[in-house]
């Protein structure tokens, strides 16, 4: 059998990381709150626009789960809620510059 007739071994880490960040927003939630310092809620979802109010917060709930947000409740009234990177996302900024770099790079 030639090389390009073997079939693929599935990778465990790629499969891992697509559930985590597969989400629609999550990439982009992750780039706001790292590179362009947004943190809080509303400020979240006036950058990303179209997102609705539920689906933010379905997607915020999932990376704070996941490890790569912390999630910060200052009991205030009106609320006040503030989202910062735990060490899982602060360690995924690189791959995001990247990212951002190769898209500027080779997109239209």
């Amino acid at each position: 059998m030639r090389k390009s007739e073997q079939s693929v071994q599935r990778c465990k880490t790629i499969s891992t990381l697509q559930k985590l960040l597969g989400g629609k927003w999550k990439i982009e939630i992750l780039y706001y709150i790292a590179i362009s310092d947004l943190h809080r809620f509303g400020q979240l979802r006036r950058a990303l626009g179209e997102i609705t109010e539920s689906s933010l917060t379905k997607q915020l709930r999932e990376l704070e789960s996941d490890g790569f947000l912390i999630r910060h409740d200052f009991h205030e009234v009106p609320p006040r809620v503030e989202y910062t990177l735990a060490p899982l996302g602060e360690r995924f900024v690189e791959v995001l510059r990247y990212l951002k770099a190769w898209g500027d790079e080779n997109l239209p």
